[in-house]
């Protein structure tokens, strides 16, 4: 019973040692290799606008009360022309209707950078 508990420790211990000895193993890189140039997020350009939804309603006004117009699927495409405030007006074109969808719903995914 107590070789086996030792065994046992002494594997444990050996698996917490192999990551710390494989990281130093991996700094001592070559000196000569170069980083990649950094490019700054805010030169890359913005996403397009998505449906995050299975389907959103397409509004005569920027308001969750006004009349329903149509239905705006994930899988048609759209513009966008203006904003105000959480709405957004689209041009639907795969159905030709124009109107507001909330931008709860549709709005352009963040770009993550890594440095």
């Amino acid at each position: 019973m107590r070789s086996t508990r030792i065994a046992i420790s002494a594997a444990m211990l050996g698996a917490l040692a192999l990551p710390v000895l494989s990281a130093t193993t991996a700094s001592a890189a070559p000196a000569n290799v170069s980083a990649a140039p950094a490019s700054s997020c805010s030169s890359l350009p913005p996403l397009p606008y998505a449906v995050h939804a299975k389907a959103v309603t397409i509004r005569s006004k920027a308001s969750s009360k006004s009349t329903a117009l149509g239905v705006l699927y994930k899988s048609h495409k759209f513009s966008v022309s203006k904003k105000s405030g959480n709405w957004l007006y689209i041009t639907d074109k795969s159905t030709g209707v124009k109107g507001w969808v909330s931008g709860t719903y549709v709005y352009r995914d963040i770009q993550m950078c890594l440095d």
